[in-house]
């Protein structure tokens, strides 16, 4: 099934896993799917490459699982610029016929131990070729406080709007700790005509260098409140650990309650975070969007 048909019917509530790291074994992350399931997400993404595997089969293979072993419709994600088009092609091949008909089309982090090809400089590149080469619905990556690397919100949107003009269905955004960046966001989207659905991307902070860690690569705004949080439990793990639980949960209250598309749980892999997060929204979720 295509994701992006699901938000006509409800407020979309979904999940992101990551393969295992070299040093894991492969099992591990069909342990987590496995409690992750009892959940029952609309879909589950899952990140590319396993160790900084190239070809992506790991990612194909979990998705293949989520899918046929678990019974949840998945997406699998695609970075562009580890690849040249007779490669995306092949992946395009093996996805459909593993039975995805979602991807997650990115133009994918620059690694210093990896050189990068030359024929998807963009991720608008790269879903139109997806669309060109394949029936699938595909998914972008949107930024409510703009990409690192963008000068400025506004010249971000520009990008965005021609990714979404190139054939994107729907959105998933970056983490965010200030519900009042993504609200402004869509305001500037939808003033732009990007139309599509759009989940609002929440990430459950557990532990101090987690938070230190995404700041640096997603360029994130801390609240007062969050640093203060922050500042209060930080030596002291489990109340750090509920009180970021927590966090999320409010954000998710406040986006349910002001009918956002979706809600995109950044998992970390971590099913005991899910099913906190999940029993204390479940019921706001059922709650039809125009009550």
């Amino acid at each position: 099934m295509k994701t992006n048909l699901l938000f006509n019917q409800k407020t979309v509530f979904s999940f992101e896993v990551f393969p295992p790291k070299k040093t894991s074994p492969l099992e591990t992350i069909y342990s987590t799917l496995r409690e992750l399931g009892y959940f029952k997400p609309d879909f589950i993404s899952v990140t590319y490459g396993a160790g900084g595997s190239l070809n992506g089969q790991t990612t194909i293979d979990i998705a293949h699982a989520v899918k046929h072993t678990y019974g949840i419709e998945s997406v699998a994600h695609l970075p562009g610029i580890n690849f040249d088009k007779a490669e995306m092609l092949k992946i395009l091949h093996d996805l459909k016929c593993a039975g995805i008909d979602n991807v997650l089309a990115l133009r994918g982090d620059i690694s210093p131990n990896v050189t990068p090809k030359d024929d998807f400089r963009f991720a608008s590149e790269l879903v139109t070729f997806i669309k060109e080469n394949g029936d699938f619905n595909v998914i972008g990556a949107c930024y409510p406080e703009g990409h690192l690397e963008a000068t400025t919100l506004k010249q971000d949107l520009i990008h965005l709007k021609e990714k979404v003009n190139a054939g994107t269905d729907q959105l998933i955004s970056q983490l965010f700790f200030d519900n009042d960046y993504f609200y402004a966001f869509l305001d500037k989207a939808h003033d732009m005509d990007i139309n599509v659905p759009i989940e609002a991307g929440i990430m459950p902070v557990t532990n101090k260098n987690q938070i230190e860690r995404m700041v640096s690569m997603c360029g994130v705004n801390l609240p007062k409140k969050f640093k203060q949080m922050m500042e209060k439990y930080e030596h002291h793990p489990d109340a750090f650990r509920d009180a970021g639980i927590a966090y999320a949960i409010d954000q998710i209250v406040d986006l349910v309650s002001q009918n956002v598309d979706g809600i995109h749980l950044y998992t970390m892999n971590n099913s005991y975070i899910a099913r906190r997060i999940s029993e204390a929204v479940s019921t706001l979720l059922a709650v039809p969007k125009s009550a």
